[in-house]
């Protein structure tokens, strides 16, 4: 059998690094509101010249020489955003031109803050179709050039980043499987019908402008808890596994509540979840290759760990991939 092989992370943030409190200068915000509510601390803001581009490029080939390779190695960029940096040609075909690549599929994948599950799951099928044989996987966005900075009850929430992963094909025997690394098993959910509860008003096609975020809060924190339960559940199921088994939880970086919820509706410990939002609030799809490549390159996650990946964004999507490293 064919397993996608983790070989390599990487991650990028902007320069500037915003506190809570430098925040409140420009918002009707508080350092303890923000905090009480979502955890956060501080988040990055793009500034002129930073882009969803340049952070992802920087990311893959932080990535690349974590697994000692170059782009010469690569046949296959898969990028998850919602903020592109232009509406084509896609932003993984620049990331692709930036690093020296040419020649090979690359392309942007969108489903918001699950993206990154979309994008490592669409790069694992080809994977093991024998499409690539070695690919970057990308999230990164730019999410401060698209709020309101007058609604304090989203643009508090949300930061820059990227993380990307390198994954290679690798043939495991069967009766080796359990103990073998690469990526295990993975579930994609999406209920359009929920689109009106974390969208962004604006579009190519229908306003002509790129729009702002909008957000139902409460909505989004219930159907949250209850989705990523419940697909964590069909992912440990599919592979044979217990939440007990699981030695990492690295979730998307929403707010410190739903992660919570999430580890409680589980029976796991706070211990063992992955937590990033304090310092790089929600980076949406950037958010869970940011985290796992903090916590792997600070020795948590270590070789032979089981590790369960989830998100989930507007759309509403939401997905989790369970893995061994």
């Amino acid at each position: 059998m064919i397993r996608s092989v983790l070989l390599g992370t990487g991650s990028a943030l902007p320069q500037a690094c915003v506190s809570n409190d430098e925040l409140a200068k420009r918002v009707d915000t508080s350092d303890e509101w923000i905090r009480e509510r979502t955890g956060i601390t501080q988040r990055y803001i793009a500034g002129e010249g930073e882009t969803t581009g340049s952070l992802a490029t920087e990311a893959a080939q932080a990535a690349l020489d974590d697994a000692g390779l170059t782009i010469g190695d690569i046949d296959l960029i898969v990028l998850a955003t919602a903020t592109p940096d232009n509406t084509f040609p896609a932003t993984a075909t620049q990331v692709q031109h930036k690093l020296g690549g040419k020649g090979f599929p690359a392309f942007d994948v969108a489903a918001v803050c699950s993206g990154f599950l979309y994008a490592l799951s669409t790069a694992d099928a080809m994977i093991r179709a024998g499409m690539a044989k070695r690919a970057i996987v990308i999230g990164a966005e730019t999410f401060s050039r698209i709020l309101d900075w007058e609604d304090r009850a989203t643009c508090v929430l949300f930061g820059d980043g990227a993380g990307a992963f390198v994954i290679e094909a690798r043939n495991v025997a069967r009766d080796e499987a359990e103990k073998a690394p690469g990526i295990i098993s993975s579930r994609l959910h999406a209920e359009g019908e929920h689109g009106d509860m974390l969208y962004v008003d604006g579009g190519p096609s229908t306003t002509g402008q790129v729009g702002k975020l909008r957000m139902k809060g409460r909505e989004v924190f219930r159907h949250a808890v209850a989705n990523l339960s419940s697909v964590l559940a069909e992912v440990l199921g599919d592979a044979g596994y217990q939440p007990s088994d699981i030695d990492w939880i690295v979730p998307h970086q929403a707010n410190l509540r739903i992660l919570d919820a999430t580890a409680r509706k589980l029976g796991l410990p706070m211990e063992r979840v992955v937590v990033t939002v304090d310092r790089h609030a929600n980076t949406s799809a950037a958010s869970v290759p940011l985290a796992f490549d903090v916590a792997r390159k600070d020795g948590r996650i270590k070789q032979g760990d089981l590790v369960m990946l989830e998100a989930m964004g507007g759309g509403f999507t939401w997905g989790a991939a369970l893995m061994r490293t």
